[in-house]
């Protein structure tokens, strides 16, 4: 078997190269690139002979895979599997893996990064003490007490609810599946909407899902609530959260991800809209996450190879 790696892991390759090794033993002959490359004609060269291929969060459709004869697993070292094709990939019979919860903590961890920056004003009080100034007009509030709403009640989203519990929230939730965790109030998302001071988004990126916060939704939060977006760009309509944030309809708001993976156009509708604070889908990476990932990409194929796959996407 040929397993190919098309683009670097995020941890030192020799570290890689021995954990797969020590994980696959000598059942799989692996292949390592060290740069990334998103070019279908440089991702069909890197993969047309792979009988697996691990690759992270690029476009991997169609126009590749009927490229690749041998191909029969697509280990994704990412979450979301929205940019793989994987309606065709059923049809070809090709076993596609994600490597859900590798980054359950680091995501939440910036959430609460975004959450307090928000309400203590961090980021303006930087810019006001190089100034010069003072905190009049930047003085803002604690999180114990405010109503804390989490769309998407998944590994992340049950840890965001958890740490939101934990700082003294009221905690809200909507999800599609009904749940019952404790201390937790599920409801629907218009309700979580209009009763929720703090809205975070943990939804994976689907049909269903695609443009689910727009002007509607916006129009039902609270004039001093914020909005957290660390789930899939799509899921919010960027020039409805722009308008929402420039009229003072909402509060403020913080995302990680947008329509296309950064760099980001300069000219995006977010950037100029205030109280706004924007980072490059950095949520998933840290240190600890990358070599979380790299166990659960070599335990995927692992268990391709003995017959009995993991996370394995079935829908």
């Amino acid at each position: 078997m040929k397993i190919t790696f098309l683009e670097p892991l995020g941890i030192p390759q020799e570290q890689l190269k021995n954990m797969a090794e020590e994980i696959l033993g000598a059942r799989a002959r692996l292949v390592y690139y060290d740069t990334r490359a998103e070019d279908v004609p440089t991702l069909i060269e890197r993969s047309k002979d792979a009988d697996c291929v691990v690759l992270s969060n690029f476009k991997y459709g169609r126009d590749v895979i009927s490229q690749c004869p041998a191909l029969k697993m697509i280990c994704v070292a990412f979450t979301g599997v929205d940019h793989v094709d994987v309606a065709y990939c059923r049809e070809r019979g090709i076993t596609v893996c994600n490597c859900a919860g590798y980054s359950t903590v680091a995501v939440a961890d910036l959430v609460f990064g975004f959450v307090i920056d928000l309400a203590r004003n961090v980021i303006p009080c930087d810019r006001k003490v190089r100034e010069g100034g003072t905190k009049d007009g930047l003085v803002g509030y604690e999180l114990e007490g405010k109503k804390f709403g989490v769309v998407g009640a998944g590994a992340i989203g049950s840890r965001v609810m958890a740490i939101a519990g934990a700082f003294g929230c009221e905690v809200y939730a909507s999800s599609r599946t009904a749940k019952e965790i404790e201390g937790v109030k599920f409801v629907s998302l218009d309700e979580l909407l209009e009763t929720c001071d703090i809205v975070s988004l943990h939804v994976p990126l689907n049909d269903s899902t695609r443009g689910l916060i727009g002007r509607e939704q916006l129009a039902k939060m609270k004039k001093n609530a914020v909005l957290i977006n660390t789930a899939r760009g799509p899921v919010v309509d960027s020039q409805a959260l722009a308008d929402a944030l420039k009229t003072g309809r909402i509060a403020g708001a913080a995302v990680d991800v947008f329509e296309v993976e950064p760099p980001v156009p300069s000219d995006h509708p977010l950037f100029g809209a205030p109280n706004l604070i924007a980072t490059p889908h950095v949520a998933f990476a840290s240190r600890q996450a990358f070599e979380k990932r790299a166990v659960i990409v070599c335990d995927n194929i692992k268990n391709w190879l003995d017959g009995t796959p993991k996370n394995e996407i079935l829908g």
